[in-house]
Formats: structure tokens, sequence, C-alpha cells
């Protein structure tokens, strides 16, 4: 069975003498209902779209676009120098007999300089000022050397690139043009699961091709992705598409088509789109300054499951629990502790923990932010000031709780032990069975809490399970990463 994974949509072509792959895309389309030819003949358009259902895109792509363009992006590669076995007249762009042949063997000490493989790929963008601002991916851009732009007029310009974020995926390009056609940007959060949605774009390099669907779910969080709440739709989206507009049917822009899940880099019913809000959000901090900053606390959260809840006494499983603190972080320095649940950042509420690392990196770095957490059985306010986030640091890492079921053999930690994970209490797990081995408790573990309460000792981690009630969370700590495990004990 292939994998199925993630993938960025956009095409890259090899210019270089060699193979060439071709990409073959399969067709998506919506089944109407079968209408007799007397009752099409007799039906008007807006009656004949009500009979089946399917909406007439033809005056939204007339007006909009011309402001969707293709964007070629070119690489220059090192292909590697031949190797060190080949004579000299072999490796040398020169013949032996040539005058200049011993001056290049001295030059390039008897070895082929380096050359240039040009590699080039192609995506989409749309144009979101009269003066040439232009939004795509910023993977669509990604080391490229030469970037060029056109529009459906056949016109090419030579783009600029003002700036591009990785984290986010958007960048944004600059054309010396002017009175361009251009698209309106409309409020993603104003969009609802289940409505018609069309993407324009260049799949496998096929000009202003449309293509439409519907929206299958929004704030989709997706693996190594941290910031963004994806728009998940079912529009046939393929390799050149990304960075092309994903419109609603009042013509508005409300995200820029980034990627696809396939198993065989083609269309296969799930494409993701980032929101414009926060595209606009990131074009904007490109365009003032070339850069994006973004906030961190410097916590790890976890998703809360039913038995967490039940743990911590949370009358619904909603927030960010939080299972391990950055030493000497923001969250640290506010009193912030792992076991506290953060429902909400400012007026914000966080459903779950893939909404808490973007609402933090929202906030300008060094703002103070109200946050609201359960603890102990009761809501608290926390007052936080926010760090700025590096390249390498998390805003709030996100990661996966164990499911499942106690039945354990644990010794206390050694001083060295504690030292060398950097814990100041803990028990080491020696087995693992029953409810604990099926709740993916393993031999190695180290067990640092209890329903968010510190053991210290194997005494003080019977004496609570034999207290507890129908089920545990336990804190754990695994190679460098803490995270609660719920444990069902019925």
């Amino acid at each position: 069975m292939k994998s199925k994974v993630l993938s960025r949509t956009v095409i890259a072509l090899a210019v270089a003498a060699g193979l060439s792959s071709a990409y073959y895309a399969g067709h998506h389309g919506l089944e109407p209902q079968v209408i007799e030819p007397a009752q099409a003949a007799a039906l008007m358009p807006a009656e004949a779209a009500a009979k089946t259902g399917v909406p007439d895109f033809s005056g939204l792509v007339e007006t909009y676009g011309g402001a969707v363009v293709n964007i070629s992006a070119r690489h220059q590669v090192k292909a590697p120098a031949q190797g060190q076995g080949q004579q000299a007249q072999q490796q040398l762009p020169l013949d032996p007999n040539d005058p200049f042949y011993q001056l290049f063997k001295h030059f390039y000490g008897g070895q082929m300089p380096d050359t240039q493989a040009p590699s080039e790929s192609l995506g989409s963008g749309f144009i979101v000022s009269p003066d040439g601002y232009i939004l795509t991916n910023a993977h669509v851009i990604d080391g490229a050397n030469v970037v060029t732009v056109k529009l459906t007029d056949k016109r090419e310009y030579r783009a600029k690139v003002i700036g591009a974020d990785k984290q986010s995926d958007v960048a944004v390009l600059k054309i010396d043009a002017k009175d361009l056609p251009i698209v309106k940007i409309g409020n993603p959060d104003q969009s609802k699961v289940g409505q018609w949605v069309v993407a324009i774009g260049s799949p496998y390099g096929f000009d202003n091709t449309v293509t439409s669907g519907i929206i299958s779910a929004k704030a989709r969080s997706l693996p190594d992705e941290t910031y963004t709440p994806f728009i998940q739709t079912d529009v046939p989206v393929n390799p050149g598409n990304s960075g092309g507009p994903l419109f609603n049917l009042e013509g508005e822009v409300i995200g820029i088509n980034s990627m696809i899940y396939s198993q065989t880099g083609g269309f296969q019913g799930l494409s993701f789109a980032i929101p414009i809000s926060e595209a606009m959000k990131v074009k904007d901090q490109l365009i003032q300054t070339g850069h994006v900053e973004r906030s961190r606390i410097g916590v790890t959260v976890q998703e809360i499951n039913q038995q967490l809840a039940k743990s911590f006494g949370l009358p619904t499983p909603d927030g960010a629990l939080v299972s391990s603190v950055e030493k000497d972080g923001p969250a640290a320095k506010a009193g912030l502790k792992a076991g506290d649940v953060i429902l909400r950042v400012n007026q914000s509420k966080v459903r779950d923990s893939s909404d808490l690392p973007g609402q933090i990196a929202d906030i300008t770095p060094g703002t103070q932010a109200q946050l609201q957490i359960w603890r102990d059985g009761g809501v608290k306010t926390i007052a936080i000031t926010t760090a700025k986030l590096s390249d390498k640091a998390q805003v709030a890492a996100n990661t996966d709780a164990p499911q499942g079921k106690l039945g354990v053999a644990v010794r206390p930690l050694t001083p060295e032990e504690r030292q060398d994970a950097s814990v100041s209490h803990g028990l080491l797990v020696m087995q693992a069975s029953g409810p604990a081995a099926n709740a993916g408790i393993q031999p190695g573990d180290v067990i640092l809490a209890i329903d968010g309460q510190p053991v210290t000792s194997p005494t003080q981690l019977r004496d609570r399970i034999e207290h507890a009630n129908g089920s545990v969370a336990l804190l754990i700590q695994r190679d460098d990463a803490q995270i609660f495990v719920p444990v069902d004990l019925s």
C-alpha cells in the first residue's frame, strides 16, 4: 500500500539535459441530475443551476480570472564535478591541444569546474494591489534565482521577492506594473462547511484552470504545520496550483491553495488552503519589514480527550493541556505549570490544543496577555508577557497523547538520573503491564505526577492510585519530552 503524504502543490521541471518526468491528472467531476433535452431548453440558466445543484462560475472567472498569475521560479543547482579517476582531458572543458588547456588545468587542478544545472518550478499567485503586489506560497519561490510572473494577457514580468515566511508558507512578490486587475479579499471566518468554493491556478502548467468543490472542514490542524488553521476542501488541486486563490461564490478570496493529501502526488479529494486572513497579516509584515515576528510562551501542550477531562475535573474536553513548561521561559515566569489547561487567550477561546500556537503567535512579542486556565478544579486568570519566537523555538509545541488504560514496577530516580533528565523527582518505570501498558506506558518512562500532583516515591504512587476515582492522568517523561497519559483503572 502506498503511504499517504501531504504534498506541496508545486511542479518542479528539470531544464538540464536528461530524463524528464510527466504527471497524469485524473478527472474529478460532479454527477449532475439527468434533465431531458426539452426540459433543459426551457430552463433559464439560474433555473438550470437550481435544478442541477451546480452554480455557474463563469461570472466569477470573467471578473477575477485576470488577477490570477502563473509563476515560474528558476533555480540554479550545482551539479557535482566529475570523478577523480577520469583523465584531465576528459574532465576539462577544453581539448588537450587547445592553447589554453594547460592554463585551465592549472587553474582547476585538473578537475572539471562545477556546472550549474538549472531547474524550474511552476506555481500560481494572485494580484492584491493595482501597483503589482502578488501573493503566493513561500515554497513556490524557495531558493529561486529568477522569478517570472505571466499574466493572462501574456505579459511577463521579472518579479522581486519582497519576503517569504516559511512557517506560514506565504510569500509576497512585486512586479513593475500599474493599473493591474486585483482580487477581492474576503473573510474566511464567515465561510461554512459545505459551501461551494472555486480554485483558479496553473495545475501541471495549464494556465488559468478553474476547478470547484466544497469546503470539507475548517481550522484543520496538519502534522508539522504549527500555526495555520487550514481550510480543507475537495476542490481538485494539483501540482502547479500552489499559491493560487480559493474563491467563495461572492468572488472573494478566502484562502491560498497550498497542499494536497495524496498517495500518488496528484489530487485525491483532500486539498488544503491557508486562510486569507492569516496570509494578509503575513503580507503586511513582509511589506513593512521583510520578515514576520511571532510570540512564544515556552510550553508544550497536548489534546484533551474525555478521559483526561474526567481526570482533571473538566466539564468538557476543551482547551490545551500543558504537559511541560520551559525553564525560565515566559510561562514559567508567569507561574504556569504542567497540568494547567489553557481555556482562553485574551478573549479568544481555546477549543483544542491546535488553536493555541496560532493564538499566541499572533500576539506582538513583549506584549502582556491574559490566559484563562483550569487548575485544581477551578478557573484562574494568569497574566503572561510573551517572548519573541526565534526560528528554532516553538510557540507552544503540540504533542499527541497515547490512549488507553495501571500495573507498573517502579523505583526512584538516582541523583545522576535526575540530573541527566533535568528533573527534581520522578519514578523510573521498570516494567509495565495491565492498564499502564494498555495506556502506552513503557519501561524507561519516568512518572512525574498523577493528576497534576508530583509523585516522589513508589508508596506515594500506590496510595494515590488506590484513592483514584476510575481514571488518572499520569505525567511522564520519555526521552526529552513530557506528556500526560490518561489511564483507565476500571
